[in-house]
């Protein structure tokens, strides 16, 4: 159950038979999980993939932790006795685990340092928080020399990235010498055949060759599918897909064309080609799309929240996790600010302000009050530069964010979340909800203390119609990739921001 698709950027292949299932991935690529496992960014949906491929993703993370403890045991003259052998194990097949979607061979070159940095920056302290809980809980730790651990948790994930940067470029090279390529042809010359196309030629890690389309349509009636030559109409794929060993069809028809695509699908089943349909859904704006089923019926949810099942709780444990840290260092801070904002103006030291959260519902959120005004009705106007409502103390506040603190209680709460859309006042929010297109599909999850757009440069005043459709839009990307890795990454960004940033007042 629950098994996504990609998200709206990416072309969606939906398999003829019941044995694949897609999931969302928050790269641009294709990626599966679960008993369904096929897929075109998961490469092993072509029956096999290219075979050097396969093994060195299952395999690359896990060895390259095991080398490095070797290297640690080596470095601190420490033999590789029994209780290490063990350690290693434990090690090897939890991080084949929690490295599993740390996958980083589909990426362009320029994003893969700070993709790579970002996912193992996220895997490896997992794996070293329960490899570690492991040791601690079976009293196992008075074997172990704490220097071998100490170097091997912080030196691990440097030959990690380096690993991933090298082998990314050795599969490119060999790849593009392969002589086992799969053999694609593509049924419908549309915007989203063309699409495909260009997704699995672009990329030699795929291993396929392009044969040609296949259309039905007048030629004068067709774009041009250069440089892919159309062979003929629908009626000639079988005799072709036979006779020229084709591995590879992927129907791209409307869904209007329903019968003939049942009839193709009738005559295909007399070859040994792998048959996927792509259904032109994307005229939705697709939020963690999946495919679904209620008692055997299939449905493909178009917009849905990325915190369903077992990611809601890890995104819940890990929220409440980081905010009782986040309070036993801050609550001093806290203190002083309050007291600081109580002798500073007169007025509240709190100040609530009526804001929607998930699925439009109002809540509370909570700030340190930082004008002499209060504003929670019908209209409520943003704080400008030099506002004259904004007192000297909540200035400082406001440019160093401290004044968002209290929200961490509203976090707690279960109301808002550390990372997420930031919360817009009622009265914003029913302005722009008629201004902007997809406007209150953020709401689909909890509202965050920061958020994808803050840390993009939308933080502050949208004094424009242009800023807060450019807010928004970051806060849907946010939802169609969102993991705990881009989590880690938004709070980390957000430090960075805060000393940088000008655009807060």
């Amino acid at each position: 159950m629950n098994r996504p698709v990609p998200n709206s950027n990416e072309p969606l292949s939906l398999p003829a038979t019941a044995d694949h299932s897609v999931r969302n991935s928050d790269s641009a690529q294709f990626q599966l999980q679960g008993p369904f496992s096929r897929s075109l960014g998961d490469r092993s949906m072509f029956s096999g993939d290219l075979p050097h491929v396969a093994l060195l993703r299952s395999l690359l993370n896990p060895f390259v932790i095991l080398a490095s403890l070797g290297a640690c045991l080596a470095w601190y003259h420490e033999p590789l006795s029994g209780h290490y052998l063990m350690l290693a194990v434990l090690s090897f097949f939890v991080s084949s685990q929690l490295f599993d979607r740390v996958d980083l061979f589909r990426l362009r070159p320029g994003e893969l340092l700070v993709r790579a940095a970002r996912d193992v920056l996220f895997a490896w302290p997992l794996t070293v928080a329960i490899v570690g809980f492991i040791i601690y809980a079976t009293n196992y730790k008075q074997i172990y020399d704490t220097n071998v651990l100490m170097a091997w948790f912080l030196f691990t994930p440097i030959p990690i990235v380096v690993a991933h940067l090298a082998v990314h470029f050795l599969l490119r090279v060999l790849s593009r010498g392969a002589t086992s390529q799969k053999r694609v042809v593509v049924i419908g010359a549309s915007r989203l055949g063309k699409r495909i196309v260009d997704t699995i030629t672009s990329d030699p890690l795929l291993g396929v060759t392009m044969l040609g389309f296949f259309d039905d349509r007048h030629p004068r009636r067709l774009p041009d599918p250069a440089p892919y030559k159309v062979h003929g109409g629908i009626d000639e794929v079988p005799c072709f897909v036979r006779e020229n060993n084709v591995n590879l069809v992927f129907i791209s028809l409307p869904m209007v064309a329903q019968p003939r695509i049942l009839k193709l699908l009738d005559e295909l089943r007399d070859t040994t080609a792998s048959i996927y349909f792509l259904p032109d859904i994307f005229a939705f704006d697709l939020i963690q799309a999946r495919f679904d089923e209620i008692d055997g019926m299939p449905l493909v949810a178009v917009c849905e929240t990325p915190y369903s099942g077992v990611n809601g709780a890890l995104k819940r444990g890990f929220d409440i996790a980081f905010t009782l840290a986040a309070l036993a260092v801050l609550l001093p801070l806290m203190a002083l600010i309050a007291v600081g904002v109580k002798f500073s103006s007169p007025g509240p030291t709190i100040f609530k302000q009526r804001r929607y959260g998930m699925d439009g519902r109002e809540i509370l959120v909570y700030k340190f009050r930082t004008m002499t005004v209060q504003e929670d009705g019908s209209v409520v106007r943003q704080a400008t530069k030099n506002d004259r409502r904004v007192t000297p103390f909540g200035a400082f506040l406001r440019k160093t964010s401290l004044d968002e603190l209290p929200q961490l209680f509203n976090v707690l709460a279960g109301s808002m979340s550390i990372v997420g859309p930031r919360p817009h006042a009622v009265a914003h929010n029913e302005q722009y909800r008629t201004m902007i297109k997809g406007y209150m599909l953020r709401h689909k999850v909890r509202p965050g203390i920061t958020g994808w757009a803050q840390v993009n440069g939308f933080r502050g005043e949208t004094d424009t119609i242009d800023k807060m459709k450019a807010r928004v839009e970051h806060d849907l990307h946010y939802l169609r990739n969102w993991s705990l890795s881009l989590d880690l990454w938004v709070i980390v960004k957000t430090f960075v921001v805060l000393f940088r940033d000008k655009a807060a007042y």
